[in-house]
């Protein structure tokens, strides 16, 4: 029921973040957006509402895979930690055990979501004019028709290795924010559920949860940017050699506040993204629980 859940929660926050993640994406790989209010202004201005949902199907299909591996994972290997160092999986795991789950939840997850994620970041960053933008010139036709054919392209063109490009970053990215992710929300729902209640209210798991997203996506974030930079790189431009040289070229042209791009806008989206995966983790379980005691 791990692995259900995780699934129902992921693919829900996805349709409830999307919109910023776009914005985010197109901040943290272009530079001449003056800000996040200028980036949403600009995007509907020449792509209108349907800019800010480029690929968001498959991201919600992919998400919702991901998001069931990561939970699942993560319950099973804490289990398993559990089993190992105290002789029963229904003992109460230490932070140590909570990090090490949610360090091997992100690793796992980098396998399955590299490829999705460079066809996220590419079908974000594509420029398709609205019709009623353009309306006495003809469209170019876009590279990416869909985020299948985008990964058919990169394929092609780049080899199986571009599906992976940016792969280090996201390792790198997920297995630290991973940890702290699962383990905030753990100890916030420690702290926050009174004494007696063995599982937290739903209002304990909204703020644990918001408050794990932010604080894992915070420190995140540089990693994020390095990410999104290294999986726009197309075929032919071969801009960055790798991780190592895309943080220094990156640093070298804008600065070292080029690692904090879209820092804001992450918090932002973090909060209610991660109050949707949680309750709706929970909820799923309470229920399935429920039902199964009830027969």
């Amino acid at each position: 029921m791990d692995f259900i859940a995780g699934a129902i929660g992921g693919g829900l926050s996805t349709a409830v973040g999307y919109p910023l993640d776009t914005v985010k994406v197109r901040i943290q790989t272009e530079g001449h957006y003056n800000g996040i209010w200028h980036c949403i202004q600009e995007t509907y201005r020449t792509e209108r509402v349907l800019g800010f949902y480029k690929g968001v199907s498959a991201s919600v299909f992919t998400v919702s895979l991901i998001s069931s591996v990561s939970f699942g994972t993560y319950r099973n290997f804490l289990c398993n930690i559990c089993k190992l160092r105290y002789g029963t999986a229904d003992a109460k795991p230490s932070g140590l055990d909570v990090s090490l789950a949610g360090g091997a939840a992100g690793a796992v997850r980098v396998v399955l979501m590299t490829p999705s994620e460079v066809a996220k970041v590419r079908m974000q960053t594509q420029r398709n004019p609205h019709s009623s933008v353009t309306p006495s010139q003809p469209l170019s036709k876009p590279k990416y028709r869909g985020s299948l054919h985008c990964l058919k392209v990169i394929a092609k063109e780049e080899g199986f290795g571009g599906l992976y490009k940016g792969c280090s970053a996201l390792l790198c990215r997920d297995c630290s924010s991973s940890a702290i992710y699962f383990l905030t929300y753990s100890s916030l729902c420690d702290w926050l559920t009174p004494a007696g209640k063995n599982k937290p209210g739903f209002l304990v798991v909204l703020l644990s949860g918001g408050s794990a997203g932010v604080l894992a996506w915070g420190l995140a974030t540089p990693m994020d940017v390095l990410k999104s930079r290294m999986q726009v790189d197309e075929s032919g431009q071969h801009k960055y050699k790798g991780l190592i040289h895309c943080a220094r070229e990156s640093i070298r042209k804008e600065g070292l506040k080029v690692l904090f791009k879209g820092l804001g806008l992450n918090c932002i989206r973090a909060f209610p993204v991660n109050m949707v995966v949680f309750v709706t983790y929970e909820a799923v379980l309470r229920f399935t629980e429920h039902f199964t005691k009830q027969k």
